[in-house]
């Protein structure tokens, strides 16, 4: 995975052990993919023990979109090999795997895009009401150089072919399944003690020539992604008292939608 050039790296499916990787400058390598363990394809019981379930629940519970909490260290090799293999075994419409992932680390690449996203946060705030603004001022968005890694998240709806098994009613299907990729790659980070912030103040054509991006291919996110010094035990938006989290009895309904009982 290492890259000597300095170049952006795309890893590319090709096969459940091996996997393709795409240098921006020019070329393909074979290479491992992630560690494989003999349980990780294994047929297990109906549930998890009761320490892994506890883990799991702990990593949805502990998540946060992370932005002021990078080290300013890079998260290593085999720890990102791993967190992406989380993403890669996420469920997809027909099997089709849409997704690929950009990994971004070149200095003058990530400032870019930070200064791309900066003017963009100053639009948003500019058109704003004077007291919403002054509620997101302090609000930092993005943690695009801190993190010193970034994970460009892409989508091709031509994956799997002109007949997608599932997707035929409901196109959206295809890009719902990319989403469940970044899922498990920000709850995997989680347990790894590693943060992920989505960063989604750009324009996509920009961040799609940033990346080169080829006719097809459109970006999904930007994950910056890192080692942490804490997760925060409360999410931004709710601490800087930009939007309160809804209770979960608000959003169940029972056989109708509206019906909570």
């Amino acid at each position: 995975m290492d890259d000597p050039t300095g170049h952006l790296i795309s890893f590319e499916p090709d096969s459940p052990s091996r996997q393709r990787v795409r240098h921006a400058g020019g070329g393909e390598n074979g290479t491992e993919g992630s560690p494989r363990t003999d349980d990780a394809d294994r047929v297990r019981g109906t549930a998890l023990d009761a320490p892994a379930r506890a883990g799991v629940y702990e990593a949805i519970h502990l998540r946060r979109d992370v932005r002021a909490e990078f080290t300013g260290e890079t998260v290593d090799e085999s720890t990102l090999w791993r967190i992406l293999d989380a993403a890669h075994r996420a469920p997809s419409v027909g099997n089709s795997q849409p997704w690929d992932f950009v990994v971004v680390r070149d200095p003058d690449r990530l400032a870019a895009f930070a200064a791309h996203v900066a003017e963009h946060r100053i639009a948003f705030r500019d058109g704003l009401p004077p007291e919403r603004a002054a509620v997101f001022e302090p609000i930092k968005i993005e943690g695009i150089v801190e993190s010193g890694t970034g994970i460009v998240v892409t989508h091709d709806d031509s994956r799997g072919g002109p007949q997608v098994l599932g997707r035929a009613t409901v196109p959206e299907t295809g890009v719902y399944s990319t989403v469940l990729a970044i899922q498990n790659l920000w709850l995997a980070a989680t347990a790894e003690g590693v943060g992920v912030g989505w960063v989604s103040f750009y324009d996509p054509a920009f961040l799609s020539d940033l990346v080169g991006l080829p006719t097809g291919i459109r970006p999904i996110a930007w994950l910056c992604v890192g080692p942490v010094r804490e997760f925060q035990t409360v999410p931004d938006l709710e601490r800087f008292g930009w939007r309160s989290r809804r209770p979960l009895s608000a959003a169940v309904h029972h056989e109708t939608f509206g019906t909570a009982d």
